[in-house]
């Protein structure tokens, strides 16, 4: 497995400054974020470290020259806007530009690209179902041509009462990411793995590694703390940060012995990439910085096959 984080929080670094910092650290990969320029609409997007709007190879080569001369790869390219959204011109300028992701990343030398399927929060999964087939056939079959994985993070974007009632990502547990992959049964089609989701929706985070073992493309490292007092105050219907927090990891509920040992039981190589969301770190860049080498140190002593190499 190689070590990485996710470079949406040094949104304020550029890219040789996210390089820099992950060389120095020892990490082995980073995950690039692709948002297009501009004004964030929530927190942790919109940051751009690699533009693909315009995207020239002499530039891609440029890139793909920074990372490989401070020894490290790029784990996969990000974008996670809502492709699903009621919002019809909203939803293509996001199926646009994730096109434009996706045929960016042979460019870069990259094979995967992470996003989110989307969801209009208001409708059922049901009723969503034709619209995400109508978006994502086309959108997987772009990532075929391309040579490129798509891995859908499975967080529900279901936080506060802005995502209210339903979040706005579907691709939230295993009967719809069965029902996903039996309908759209595709080799660049898969997960970018985060079992910290799972965990404050009261859902077993160990099990989906098994059955799930040949679509886990991508890894993210976070973790999640679930208020039980406040859980048994408000209930499973309130808005979710009203009974659970989301951690580095190692300060949360995960298990990562646990999880380590299954995914290397099914055999699983690739990224483990580490995402910060967690508040009292974030109020400068030491911090963020610092929670990064907090992290770093913890799921190393779970990775010792990738420190013998």
């Amino acid at each position: 497995m190689k070590l990485g984080f996710v470079s949406a929080i040094l949104a304020d670094q550029s890219l040789d400054e996210v390089l820099d910092f992950a060389s120095e650290e020892g990490f082995s990969c980073v995950e690039l974020m692709c948002w297009p320029v501009g004004e964030a609409d929530r927190r942790y997007a919109g940051v751009t470290h690699v533009d693909v709007t315009s995207l020239t190879e002499g530039e891609a080569d440029e890139i793909k020259g920074k990372v490989a001369d401070r020894g490290l790869t790029i784990s996969g390219l990000g974008y996670y806007p809502n492709p699903l959204t009621a919002d019809r011109e909203e939803a293509q300028v996001a199926i646009d530009h994730l096109e434009r992701v996706i045929k960016a990343a042979p460019m870069l030398g990259v094979s995967q690209v992470n996003s989110f399927i989307g969801r209009d929060p208001s409708k059922s999964v049901d009723d969503n179902w034709p619209r995400f087939l109508e978006v994502w056939k086309p959108l997987i079959r772009c990532a075929e041509e391309s040579g490129v994985r798509v891995g859908i993070e499975n967080c529900p974007m279901y936080f506060s009462q802005d995502e209210w009632p339903s979040g706005k990502n579907l691709a939230i547990s295993p009967a719809i990411w069965r029902r996903m992959f039996e309908e759209i049964p595709s080799d660049s089609f898969g997960l970018n793995y985060d079992p910290s989701h799972l965990l404050w929706m009261q859902m077993d985070y160990l099990k989906p590694v098994r059955e799930f073992a040949n679509k886990l493309f991508h890894v993210h490292a976070k973790d999640a703390t679930v208020d039980r007092d406040a859980l048994d105050d408000v209930g499973i219907l309130a808005t979710p940060l009203e009974y659970h927090t989301p951690k580095l990891p190692g300060l949360g509920d995960i298990d990562w012995g646990k999880f380590f040992s299954a995914l290397g039981r099914e055999g699983y190589t690739g990224p483990v990439c580490i995402e910060v969301e967690d508040r009292p770190y974030e109020k400068t860049l030491a911090g963020r910085q610092g929670a990064l080498r907090q992290s770093s140190r913890f799921l190393r002593s779970f990775m010792a096959e990738e420190l013998s190499e």
